[in-house]
């Protein structure tokens, strides 16, 4: 999901290319204000591509959270109160898109694409915007609103049961790869605020 402009909100899934028979990473990441570096990084448990499997961004006030299949694998708090930047002022559109990213995705842009290999596909089925339709003519503001019709902004959205708790401690224990709350290298030791907050 991403606004539009140089300081664009955006909110990422992607699968990252791998060598035949390795397990695929999906990459996560989020853009505030123009701003990423907030990735995080994971070897899935299925192959992505045998069968559909479902993939969810659930942006609210409170937090973004992404699942995988209903399992949470990464959150993201709003901690604006405390000085950490959310996106919550943009309104942002849902898009899909295959790239070139061989400088980068697949081992560190040691590999890079096949173009022998194209034409390559993407599959959807079942797609599902459950949002906040915001037309922008009125503030963004109002979809983080507490109203019956706004349900993702109630209670039972603002933080993840201890059975979903549980889901991604196992996910992450077991098949997250990178975090950049980790690493102190890249970051300079100066690592970002929010990594020190609770994040689920």
């Amino acid at each position: 999901m991403s606004s539009k402009g140089s300081k664009h909100d955006e909110i990422d899934f992607e699968f990252l290319g791998n060598v035949t028979g390795q397990p695929y990473t999906i990459h996560t990441n989020i853009y505030i204000k123009g701003v990423g570096n907030r990735e995080q990084q994971f070897r899935l448990w299925f192959d992505p591509t045998s069968c559909y499997h479902n993939y969810t961004i659930h942006w609210n006030p409170s937090a973004v959270v992404w699942y995988v299949d209903s399992i949470p694998i990464r959150v993201f708090r709003n901690y604006e109160n405390i000085g950490i930047p959310f996106p919550n002022q943009n309104g942002m559109r849902v898009y899909s898109s295959l790239w070139n990213a061989d400088d980068w995705a697949t081992q560190g842009g040691r590999i890079k694409t096949d173009w022998t290999e194209a034409p390559f596909i993407a599959r959807y089925t079942n797609f599902k915007a459950r949002a906040c339709k915001w037309n922008g003519k009125i503030s963004i503001t109002q979809c983080g609103n507490k109203t019956a019709a706004n349900w993702w902004t109630s209670t039972v959205y603002s933080q993840l049961s201890y059975d979903k708790q549980g889901q991604m401690n196992w996910v992450r224990d077991n098949y997250m790869i990178y975090d950049y709350c980790k690493d102190v290298n890249r970051f300079n030791g100066q690592i970002p605020a929010e990594c020190f907050q609770t994040q689920y």
